[in-house]
């Protein structure tokens, strides 16, 4: 369960040559790391402006939002957000149904807005893997995440969208873009911070963005300027560069998932899996009579059955237990601002200096959390453009 320095190592290098192989006209269809090109060519400047609607899709809810962007002398943003649920029937049924129903949430956000009567650019965070073939146009690959509604994949989710709205009648708004939520994250932290040239996401899944060079870039014609590429990792392993790493706890994971053979990588760290891993862990001590005096129970036999938020539940717990053996118990208002705003809002430091990179991480304040992640910009980071690609492969060492 534990990696050498060694090990970590040999993985970033093959991680490398899978990000090489995705940047590649010729060697792309075979590579495991998509890298794929978003049509977004800068981060933001500070000059953005106006009214605008966002609709972020990416796991088991989805929220939508009214920003107010104001940069009269001072950058200011203003958002109403709503969160809604996607049920697992959704999930897994049709296209048609699930795109009616985002429709209709949309709609009834509108309503309580009062902006119904209005047509607003609407940005679209689809966070699933894409074709782009331009800024609002968007192919799903495959869907990952527990999702498998028929009739979208290799098609356009934005068209999908329109067709939804359209077919209701009773609004109309203006998809301008659709991103991944690792561009929305590098985004919007380079609203605030001009230095932040990567996005990466921990959360339900895991996935990473950056910007690079468009002459390293062979998927697109042109070779000057830059564009944010959303490499899609979570599938690295795909092609068994993982294979004598992962242990029989992955591959247990991955036989009971809705994608065997798919997302390895993300099944191998990301939230979505973590209660899974547990619960097979747990049976397998108490198979052995390691744990639970040898006994389990008919809950604890199934799939899917000992959730993520439980791990947290359980850490908390502990904490608590701590605190209360040293007379230190906080009380539960105590606990929510422990995480404090900097583990929500990311640390404001002074702007790094040239050469340096700051990196845009989205994850869960809580572990349990998961439909709801947060921004948090870490630590400054020594960088030179020219080597993002090796900088990115380092951080399987963290």
């Amino acid at each position: 369960m534990r990696l050498s320095e060694e090990n970590l190592m040999d993985v970033s290098k093959r991680f490398r040559r899978e990000m090489d192989k995705g940047l590649g006209r010729d060697t792309n269809p075979t590579a495991s790391v998509k890298m794929l090109p978003t049509f977004v060519r800068s981060t933001p400047d500070g000059t953005e402006n106006g009214h605008f609607l966002a609709l972020d899709l990416g796991g088991t809810n989805f929220r939508v939002l009214l920003v107010k962007v104001s940069a009269n002398g001072k950058q200011k943003v203003e958002m109403e957000n709503q969160i809604y649920a996607i049920p697992e029937t959704l999930m897994r049924g049709s296209g048609s149904e699930l795109f009616d129903h985002i429709a209709e949430c949309l709609a009834v956000f509108l309503d309580k807005m009062g902006i119904k009567d209005q047509k607003l650019p609407l940005g679209f965070t689809f966070s699933f893997p894409c074709r782009q073939t331009k800024l609002d146009e968007s192919i799903l690959v495959s869907w990952t995440k527990g999702f498998k509604a028929s009739g979208v994949e290799g098609r356009d989710v934005v068209g999908l969208l329109r067709k939804a709205i359209k077919k209701r009648g009773d609004f109309d708004i203006d998809i301008v873009a659709v991103i991944n939520d690792t561009v929305g994250t590098m985004m919007t932290c380079g609203y605030d911070d001009h230095h932040c040239e990567i996005g990466l996401i921990i959360g339900t899944g895991t996935n990473a963005c950056y910007m690079e060079e468009m002459r390293n870039l062979e998927l697109v014609e042109g070779d000057e300027g830059r564009m944010c590429v959303n490499m899609e990792w979570g599938a690295f392993g795909d092609d068994g560069a993982l294979d004598d790493l992962r242990t029989n706890f992955d591959r247990e994971i991955d036989a009971g998932s809705l994608n065997p053979g798919k997302q390895l990588f993300e099944k191998m760290i990301s939230g979505m899996y973590m209660g899974e891993l547990v619960r097979i862990i747990l049976v397998k001590m108490a198979r052995e009579g390691l744990l639970f005096q040898g006994h389990t129970t008919q809950d604890l036999l199934i799939t899917g059955h000992f959730r993520t938020s439980y791990v947290s539940a359980i850490e908390n717990l502990n904490v608590c237990v701590r605190c209360v053996q040293r007379g230190t118990a906080p009380s539960p208002s105590q606990l929510i601002r422990s995480r404090g705003p900097e583990s929500r809002r990311g640390t404001r430091g002074a702007m790094p200096p040239a050469g340096h990179v700051r990196l845009a991480v989205t994850q869960p304040a809580h572990p349990a959390s998961y439909a709801a992640p947060t921004r948090v910009t870490v630590s400054t980071l020594h960088f030179r453009p020219q080597n993002c690609v090796i900088f990115l492969s380092s951080l399987f060492l963290l």
